[in-house]
Formats: C-alpha cells, structure tokens, sequence
C-alpha cells in the first residue's frame, strides 16, 4: 500500500467509535430513553427485554432468576 492509501484507511478506522467512546455512547442513549419515559426506556428500567419479545414463558437472561410462589 502507498502512504497515502495507508492513510485514508486510518481516517476511516478512526472515524468509527470503539470501546470506551462506543459504551459511553451506548449508556447515555438509554440513560436518555428512561429519562423521557419512553416504552424502551421503561423497560430498560424495568429490566425486560426492550425489542418486544415474549415475556410469558422466556425472557430469564432479562428477568433474572426464577421466584418460586409458596
């Protein structure tokens, strides 16, 4: 690769948010979606699942461990 190729791939790889700046990015977005009262931020806040799955029978992974009702 020619320099200059080699940097006009390091301004786009440099363009694109990783790590830290991505989970920042990530928890201010759902940080927001609760603040506005939001569907998806309700469930955030809820700890459902946010995309409309079925919380009947699955949903465990989101919900956390069953409790058994004596």
């Amino acid at each position: 690769l020619t320099p200059d190729q080699e940097d006009a791939i390091r301004r786009e790889v440099d363009a694109i948010k990783v790590e830290g700046d991505l989970r920042r990015e990530v928890n201010l977005n759902i940080k927001r979606l609760m603040e506005i009262g939001s569907y998806r931020g309700i469930r955030h806040r809820r700890g459902l699942p946010v995309r409309g799955q079925n919380t009947k029978n699955n949903a465990r992974t989101r919900k956390g461990k069953a409790v058994a009702i004596a």
